[in-house]
């Protein structure tokens, strides 16, 4: 059985995204973006909804192309891209770079794809990650808090039925204040 994982970076007041789908906030040192590239190559299945998917499906096919490139940033996109991806989007009709999409229930496929073998899944975007956390299907969750307060946006969390208990498996802090926590889902 797979393990569901959400993962982001995350403003001390639980913002994923600023109004305006803003991420200016988020800018992270090379070790944290070390940390993100080496998630990336560790993960069997990544699961996107709609607008993270357009976000980085704009940028890291050819990041590794562009002027200035950095040796990390090369290393990122192609691991970007060589990992295997599914969209949950009822809104698009075409996905590519080893990306497969989903148009019907999220919960029923997400709940088939845990339950297959194979290396743990990471599953990004705010809305459909809160269609996980509210069926129970997350496993992890990786908060990257950066020292901001942005005081709205898209929020890390979402409202549940009922409360959560999570373990504390993992603390670590990167430059500029920002630290990790890991937690599981204690069943």
């Amino acid at each position: 059985m797979r393990k569901l994982i959400f993962g982001m970076n995350v403003t001390l007041d639980g913002y994923i995204a600023a109004p305006g789908d803003d991420l200016g906030w988020s800018v992270p040192s090379d070790e944290l973006f070390q940390w993100w590239s080496d998630r990336v190559g560790a993960t069997g299945l990544a699961l996107y909804g709609r607008k993270l998917w357009e976000t980085m499906s704009s940028h890291w096919p050819t990041a590794d192309q562009q002027p200035g490139a950095t040796p990390a940033e090369i290393e990122y996109a192609r691991r970007w891209r060589d990992m295997p991806k599914v969209v949950f989007s009822s809104t698009i009709d075409k996905v590519d770079w080893n990306t497969r999409l989903v148009t019907g229930d999220a919960v029923a496929e997400i709940t088939r794809l845990k339950a297959e073998d194979g290396g743990p899944m990471d599953i990004s975007g705010a809305t459909l990650a809160a269609t996980a956390m509210r069926a129970g299907l997350i496993d992890e969750y990786v908060l990257v808090t950066a020292p901001a307060l942005l005081g709205g946006g898209t929020p890390f969390f979402t409202a549940l039925d009922s409360w959560v208990n999570l373990n504390l498996v993992e603390t670590r802090t990167f430059p500029g204040g920002v630290v990790l926590t890991r937690y599981e889902t204690r069943r």
